[in-house]
């Protein structure tokens, strides 16, 4: 019989590791076939990585498919000394898994997501919901609320969006968003772009950038067109980063946040 806790568990290890039971089910796979089918799973935080990763118990992985790995890296996911090439239909996927140092993770594997760093298993799920780019947080909450107040959005002076029905969406450790109806927005000023990114908690967004030579990051407008139904109120609204523009919130100036975001936004726009 499974122990239920009404508390977090989370755990350290001496490496500066932080992992949690979880009592999902969850599945990984490389196309068709399954990797991983555990129900039995560990929510695992490396330091200074603000996103979680899964390891599994060895008996729940399909290690018949793993091999030693022939060029394991050095210097990555804490230290981790045993790395697991994936051999499948004949394709070589180099350091797809790993173990960690940790005596507490001892017989758990680690997989790469595509998602998140363009090689690994390429679908995830937990219960039968597909997860993207890496688990969710469980100690992280967003949400998505419907106001009157009044946000105006400039960029370099100019006024680029005025409205009184914004989607305020509150994301654990992030500054608030404010996500603004298209006809409240001056889309005239800015052009679609190629660009896309994938979240767990709100899907898969398009991106605009600014028309002209306006001091600013490309692709600084966003917009998830199907969000995850979590956050159903954004669907189709607008966004912009709040580190790179000025907003103003009920005519009180809004300080620009420092966040992960800031540093690639300034390298965007100086290249």
């Amino acid at each position: 019989m499974t122990a239920f806790r009404t508390t977090r568990d989370v755990r350290s290890t001496p490496e500066g590791l932080l992992w949690e039971p979880s009592a999902r089910w969850v599945r990984g796979r490389r196309g068709e076939v399954t990797l991983v089918d555990s129900r039995h799973p560990v929510l695992v935080w490396e330091p200074d990585v603000p996103v979680p990763l899964y390891a599994f118990p060895r008996d729940e992985v399909r290690v018949d498919l793993l091999r030693p790995a022939r060029n394991p890296p050095t210097g990555t996911h804490t230290g981790s000394r045993i790395f697991y090439d994936l051999e499948l239909d004949g394709e070589l996927l180099a350091n797809a898994a790993w173990t960690f140092p940790s005596a507490d993770l001892a017989g758990h594997i680690a997989f790469e997501w595509f998602g998140r760093v363009g090689r690994g298993l390429d679908h995830w799920y937990e219960e039968e919901e597909e997860i993207f780019v890496h688990p969710r947080d469980p100690h992280k909450r967003v949400d998505a609320l419907a106001s009157s107040r009044h946000v105006r959005v400039e960029i370099d002076g100019t006024l680029v969006a005025d409205t009184v029905r914004p989607v305020l969406l509150f994301e654990t450790a992030l500054p608030t968003r404010f996500y603004i109806p298209r006809e409240d927005v001056r889309l005239d000023l800015f052009v679609p772009t190629a660009h896309h990114t994938a979240c767990p908690y709100k899907g898969t967004a398009d991106y605009w950038s600014l028309r002209g030579d306006a001091p600013v990051a490309p692709n600084i407008v966003w917009s998830y067109p199907d969000p995850l139904p979590a956050v159903a109120p954004i669907r189709n609204l607008l966004a912009f980063y709040n580190e790179a523009v000025d907003i103003t919130v009920d005519d009180e100036p809004q300080a620009r946040p420092v966040t992960p975001f800031t540093e690639s936004l300034e390298r965007r726009k100086r290249n």
